[in-house]
């Protein structure tokens, strides 16, 4: 097993996309033989699962005063919170390392985890559901994976000393969710730091990244570590990757199940964002989120759009009811013109 160094020109990268879309890189582009592992820190964010709506995992309106970024990544799994105090790792998986690794073994790769973890103090380490790595019972990693070709990328938080509250705040409780998608499994977490021997409880979360990563590979500096440094090459295809995919609202806010097209409108109020399914002249799905108004304004209105005709009389009868004026205010026209727009229909 090597190290992959994703810092870039000697800064380290905490933006949850960027960070986000390494893994992707490696997998699908560069394809590095063997087994890789990087470790990073994300700056406050919410990461959501590539089947998830996130209408149903997280408050708009929190993200939006507290500058959190939201981030979806392409494997599956539940919407977990990230912050300056959280460990981020992933194995990169290509060919056979011939080490033991394989596809869907989640234990294979918690294994270095939790042995370094042992070695730091932690006892009481498992796993349960498969994926999740627990201390006293309790999660303190969720573990995700997903497969191109011949690679795959498998890989979990490790909550350090995470704003627990800031989490609970930013997540949706599983019982003010509208379903739509896979949910995430709330389930009682904890953080790390008061299972550490008394050396590693007082750590920045850099110092901290360095003696787990010692621990993992058994050396004494980083510097004995075999690893690969991410090239000016390698930055301008991640680049690329971003101004695509991974760093559109299309994608991040958009790509949500069930439905064919996304709009995002930026208002004076806020945001709002529109996922729509146009069918036989018809509105046959419609999610309206954002921070314009309030979860469950928007999902009534939404559920009143659907099956309305894709005329703009149709949808103008709909939306321009004093109460729902009232709610949209200046959002209203441009909606109209979202929803009836001359745009492909299935």
């Amino acid at each position: 097993m090597f190290l992959i160094d994703t810092s870039r020109q000697g800064q380290v990268v905490t933006d949850a996309v960027v960070n986000q879309s390494i893994d992707n890189y490696l997998v699908n582009d560069l394809k590095l033989p063997g087994h890789g592992l990087m470790m990073y820190v994300n700056q406050p964010a919410v990461i959501v699962g590539i089947n998830q709506t996130v209408a149903a995992e997280v408050d708009f309106h929190y993200l939006a005063a507290h500058h959190v970024q939201l981030v979806r990544r392409t494997s599956g799994g539940g919407a977990v919170y990230h912050d300056e105090r959280n460990l981020i790792f992933e194995h990169i998986v290509n060919g056979d390392p011939q080490d033991g690794s394989k596809f869907g073994d989640y234990k294979v790769f918690a294994q270095p985890i939790l042995r370094a973890l042992t070695a730091m103090g932690v006892a009481d380490l498992g796993i349960s559901n498969k994926s999740a790595l627990t201390v006293d019972g309790k999660k303190f990693s969720g573990m995700t994976m997903f497969k191109s070709g011949d690679g795959y990328a498998a890989g979990g938080t490790i909550m350090y000393d995470l704003n627990v509250s800031a989490a609970q705040q930013a997540l949706i409780p599983a019982s003010d969710r509208p379903h739509r998608g896979v949910a995430s499994n709330r389930v009682p977490i904890t953080n790390l730091r008061q299972y550490l021997a008394p050396a590693y409880q007082d750590l920045d979360i850099q110092s901290f990244r360095e003696a787990l990563l010692c621990h993992i590979f058994e050396v004494d500096r980083l510097d004995q570590i075999e690893t690969y440094h991410l090239s000016a090459q390698d930055w301008a295809i991640i680049d690329q990757r971003l101004d695509e995919k991974y760093r559109t609202d299309a994608w991040n806010y958009g790509a949500n199940p069930g439905f064919r097209d996304y709009r995002a409108l930026s208002l004076p109020t806020g945001q709002l964002h529109v996922n729509f399914t146009r069918q036989a002249g018809h509105l046959k799905a419609v999610a309206l989120f954002g921070t314009v108004g309030t979860p469950t304004d928007l999902h009534e209105i939404s559920e009143q759009l659907v099956g309305t005709a894709t005329t703009s009389a149709a949808v103008r009868a709909v939306l321009m009811t004093p109460a729902i004026t009232a709610i949209l205010g200046p959002a209203v026209e441009p909606l109209i013109q979202v929803l009836t727009e001359d745009i492909h229909e299935g």
